[in-house]
């Protein structure tokens, strides 16, 4: 508990720079802070996907609640387990709400500063309008901007502190995420019959239809020198599983495959779906949370909508029952979202092993998850 009230209190450890003030500024170099080691560089292990191939392209079309299975579940427990990461078409999200929320956004993160500023937010909650992640003083800083929302529970939404301008963008962002819960809703059905459970099973473990669900959105603006920083650094995502909505005009966004780095490559009005941590416990490490990062370029300026659909915060997420043999012991502590979550929140994105991997169950005699589904 005093973890989280000293979070509650915390500002950022040094004054806020606008990435996006960086980069219209004109200069020709980097500043230090954004710098990587050599090691954490964008040119260290990347690939094109013509040398490993691309993440999974699964057509979500001949989904139906009342036959769930066969060759849509077969290629997304695949995927799963191979990459952590597939793109869906035919999803049932309209072309025209994605781009309008796209659109929205982009008018946004063009206005005035000081409009931005209005919603600048602190490391208490990361609401609002941002340029970093992690409270660590001295920490070499990511190449975005971004602005982050609650969605569900519905107590946690406010459309108070999403933008008033452009007059569309609160109106565009609850009908996108109105129908990305619906999304989520039928990815997570399909996993758990890919899993052999019901498919209610991992719902139920979400905590049913009270689910906990935000959006955040990602700008990346040019980079004066893309080789030496990145836009996001090395990560997993901590919940339970993430559809973006990438810029299918620039690539950007990378997948640990092995030792190598993937470069995906977007397809027209797809989505990006990738298992988050919580998924990969409640699996009990069968389905993969991996390891991604966002790349930047000189050229040309990136926008991305992430949307987390996530468990609800104080419940318990551990290996399920089900999943848990002699010969494949509980392989993850029990831990409550929010505990996981401040975990994150102190440390901002870093590589896998550093966080869900140190949460491995050291004992083989830790109660798995008792939800039947």
């Amino acid at each position: 508990m005093s973890n989280l009230l000293q979070l509650q209190n915390q500002d950022w450890p040094e004054p806020i720079v606008r990435v996006q003030s960086l980069s219209q500024s004109g200069s020709f170099v980097l500043p230090p802070t954004y710098i990587k080691p050599p090691s954490e560089r964008p040119c260290h292990n990347s690939l094109q996907t013509n040398e490993v191939g691309d993440i999974p392209l699964i057509d979500l079309s001949g989904f139906d609640d009342e036959a769930l299975g066969g060759g849509i579940s077969d290629a997304v427990g695949k995927a799963c387990k191979e990459w952590g990461f597939f793109q869906v078409v035919n999803h049932g999200v309209s072309p025209r709400l994605m781009r309008a929320a796209k659109a929205a956004w982009r008018e946004f993160f063009y206005s005035p500063q000081e409009v931005k500023e209005e919603y600048a937010n602190s490391p208490n909650t990361y609401e609002g309008y941002g340029s970093r992640l992690g409270v660590k003083k001295g920490a070499v800083l990511d190449w975005s901007d971004y602005f982050f929302l609650h969605y569900r529970p519905h107590s946690l939404k406010d459309h108070k502190k999403w933008p008033a301008y452009p007059s569309s963008c609160r109106e565009e962002t609850e009908e996108y995420n109105r129908e990305l819960v619906n999304l989520c809703g039928k990815i997570m059905k399909i996993l758990s019959v890919t899993l052999g459970l019901g498919e209610k099973y991992l719902q139920e473990c979400f905590g049913g239809e009270d689910i906990g669900a935000c959006l955040r959105v990602n700008y990346y603006p040019k980079c004066p020198q893309p080789d030496l920083t990145l836009g996001i650094s090395p990560h997993s995502d901590p919940g339970g599983i993430t559809v973006l909505l990438p810029d299918d005009q620039v690539p950007g966004l990378q997948v640990r495959k092995g030792d190598s780095w993937v470069t995906v490559k977007p397809v027209s009005d797809a989505f990006i779906v990738n298992i988050g941590d919580q998924i990969q416990i409640l699996s009990n490490g069968i389905y993969r949370s991996v390891e991604h990062r966002v790349i930047v370029n000189s050229g040309k300026e990136r926008f991305s909508l992430a949307f987390f659909y996530n468990p609800r915060s104080d419940l318990l997420i551990q290996p399920s029952k089900l999943l848990v043999t002699p010969e494949r012991p509980a392989m993850y502590q029990p831990m409550t979202f929010d505990e996981y979550r401040l975990y994150i929140r102190t440390r901002g994105p870093q590589g896998k092993a550093q966080i869900l991997d140190s949460l491995k169950s050291t004992s083989n005699s830790t109660p798995p998850c008792n939800n039947m589904g």
